[in-house]
């Protein structure tokens, strides 16, 4: 069974915030809400990269771990979804994800607390795949009919991958290895910086 996965190559992200939108409109999103949203690290400084961000659908998520109701699931495919039924709208899932996926639809001047909205990787719900039930509560079930996520699939750079874990990870490991760059994009460099003169002759001595 393949494992559904995201992977945004900040090499090709133009900040366009397609994905954005094409999330937005493809599951009436509430307002207040976005599933997706494109972050820009260093902007205005030359190197300045992009990426997209949702849920990433981890394999020991912390918003599953957090949960006192347990709303939240996975999927045979790996793919982890909530159950607004069982919601109680306790926040604790938006306090506990490193990528901020679970939120609050905002209502008004100072907002409304309700159930959780995120990411579902166009996999709707708990419902019936295809029903007015899921699709009013969760969006379009367009992994039922064999398709990509909107935000992937509108991707104007193909900069945002999505699909099975495997294949995705393919694809990135041969664009790195064609352009000879791009496997720094992620790692200790990319989140502390790179360390200084100083302190790399402090170490070695």
């Amino acid at each position: 069974m393949a494992r559904m996965k995201f992977i945004c190559d900040s090499e090709r992200c133009i900040e366009c915030n397609g994905c954005v939108t094409a999330c937005k409109a493809e599951h009436d999103v509430p307002w207040g809400v976005n599933r997706r949203r494109v972050v820009t690290l260093n902007d205005g400084v030359p190197g300045e990269k992009s990426i997209s961000v949702a849920c990433m659908h981890c394999s020991d998520a912390p918003c599953m771990a957090v949960c006192p109701v347990d709303c939240f699931y996975r999927t045979d495919e790996g793919v982890v979804l909530h159950d607004k039924d069982v919601c109680i709208g306790c926040g604790y899932c938006s306090y506990a994800c490193p990528f901020g996926a679970p939120q609050f639809p905002t209502n008004g001047t100072f907002g409304l607390r309700g159930k959780m909205d995120k990411c579902t990787f166009c996999a709707g719900g708990p419902e019936a795949n295809g029903s007015d039930a899921e699709n009013e509560k969760y969006g379009r079930n367009r992994l039922s009919e064999g398709k990509l996520p909107a935000c992937a699939e509108m991707c104007s750079t193909k900069a945002l991958l999505g699909g099975d874990g495997d294949v995705v990870a393919d694809i990135f490991r041969t664009r790195v290895l064609t352009r000879n760059k791009g496997s720094e994009v992620w790692g200790w460099g990319t989140a502390y910086g790179q360390p200084t003169a100083a302190k790399t002759e402090g170490a070695k001595s």
